[in-house]
């Protein structure tokens, strides 16, 4: 079988990997537009940091394509698919034919038209990281245009390098789309405190040397502006194609598109009226068209994710998970504020189940919690003994759960790549005694890395049960 896969952001890699892992037999070529080897975007703003170079990033090694006889056309831009002929048309004028095709497009970033955007950066690539820290060696302030996650994150990596930044959003707060107005408005002192001044409701309106003027009240100093206005599904050709298109490329249960032999993935998917901007759903629907296509489980269907947000951003811990707006005449809310600690902690439960948090700041409860929503079950009765482990009774089920000694070995540890405490402790038992053998064995924390402290926890306490020093 003839596999071609456009895309190798972390989508279309990961389903190389994961068909190469099920069958040796299928001839795979993929088409990647950047020349790059693929890597995380997620951990981007480490790289702006400074905190992690490109080689760190990276999710293939050099060698890794001839090592698992894989095509790789980096570089090389698909431009068109011959759906009557079953091949693409690549920018080079070479054809390929293909028994399945697969889109793994991805997104672009939104660039706002307004006059002078060409003189800002956008945030998306490996390249864009080195231009930016390029600029940042030699500016004195820095403007980040949005204050959606992404935003967030390129902030918080310009502040690390000791550059004061503002950023400028225009919601009344904050990831507005994962926060409440309160947890918006205390990531916003967080963020103060670490260097980045936050102004919402405002719009750039004109980027001139200098500095950016804006909407609302003066203009803001910069000589360094870097955008992260969000992204939209990358879909030109597959409309080109004929394929369904309304905000991605539509698709079914088996990420089929309207012709059968076109799958598409990631973010440039469109499943049952949703499009994933997160690295995790992407890569739970690589594993279904993998199965399907191989073979190796012909019954495989994608039935929607259920998103948890990890901000990755030095010194800010954050989680956003569900349904994270609903009122208290919709739900039952718990909440708990702390302002001068950074602390902001709130639960959403409808009819004694968890569907929705934010967590923000310091906190054990992120893992209890998010396998709580992961499974939807029933909650303790103790429900400040769920924002509070230390707190919890003898009796509190979830609560402890953080702890090694009383999560189950079904709890999921690692939600990117669907990695158990059960499948953490049999690598340790085949011999993976650190967080980086894990990660080889099982691919947790190669994800948004929010879970290696629990990795590293979990082995640790492995190690302390059995006498083995490391």
């Amino acid at each position: 079988m003839r596999l071609v896969v456009v895309g190798n952001g972390m989508a279309g890699a990961r389903l190389v990997s994961e068909v190469r892992a099920r069958s040796a037999d299928v001839r795979i070529t993929v088409y990647g537009a950047e020349a790059a080897r693929p890597y995380n975007r997620v951990l981007l703003s480490n790289v702006v940091a400074g905190t992690a170079g490109r080689e760190q990033v990276r999710l293939v090694g050099p060698r890794w394509y001839a090592e698992h006889d894989v095509t790789a056309r980096l570089g090389v831009a698909v431009t068109a698919i011959d759906r009557d002929a079953r091949a693409v048309v690549a920018a080079d004028g070479t054809r390929e034919p293909y028994d399945v095709l697969v889109l793994a497009t991805g997104s672009e970033p939104v660039v706002p038209p307004i006059p002078g955007v060409e003189r800002a950066s956008p945030f998306r690539t490996l390249d864009d990281c080195d231009r930016i820290r390029e600029a940042a060696a030699t500016a004195r302030r820095a403007v980040v245009i949005g204050g959606g996650l992404l935003g967030v994150e390129a902030a918080r990596g310009l502040a690390g390098l000791g550059l004061p930044v503002t950023l400028l959003h225009f919601a009344g707060h904050l990831m507005e789309r994962q926060l409440d107005a309160e947890a918006g408005l205390v990531l916003g002192e967080t963020l103060a405190a670490l260097g980045v001044a936050t102004r919402t409701g405002v719009n750039a309106t004109r980027i001139v040397d200098g500095r950016v003027e804006l909407s609302e009240g003066g203009p803001v100093e910069a000589d360094l502006v870097v955008l992260a206005c969000g992204v939209r599904p990358v879909v030109g050709l597959a409309r080109d194609a004929g394929l369904g298109v309304e905000r991605g490329v539509l698709v079914d249960d088996e990420l089929r598109t309207g012709d059968r032999a076109v799958f598409a993935i990631g973010e440039c998917a469109q499943h049952a009226g949703t499009v994933y901007g997160l690295v995790a759903p992407a890569w739970e629907q690589a594993s279904v068209v993998a199965d399907i296509v191989t073979g190796a489980d012909k019954e495989a269907r994608y039935r929607g994710s259920r998103l948890v947000t990890r901000l990755k951003a030095s010194r800010v811990e954050l989680a956003a998970m569900g349904e994270t707006h609903l009122t208290e005449d919709e739900a039952e809310i718990v909440r708990f504020s702390h302002r001068r600690d950074g602390t902001y902690r709130k639960l959403v439960i409808r009819d004694g189940r968890l569907v929705g948090a934010i967590l923000l700041g310091e906190t054990a409860a992120v893992g209890t919690l998010t396998q709580l929503f992961d499974r939807g079950a029933p909650l303790p009765a103790d429900r400040a003994g769920l924002l509070f482990p230390g707190l919890a009774g003898p009796g509190a089920d979830g609560a402890a759960a953080d702890s090694p000694v009383r999560m189950p070995d079904s709890a999921r540890v690692c939600r990117c790549n669907d990695v158990t405490k059960g499948r953490i402790r049999a690598c340790w038992e085949s011999g993976a005694r650190d967080v980086a053998a894990v990660a080889a064995a099982t691919r947790a924390t190669t994800g948004c890395g929010g879970c290696r402290d629990a990795v590293d926890g979990i082995i640790g306490w492995l190690c302390e049960q059995e006498g083995v020093s490391v």
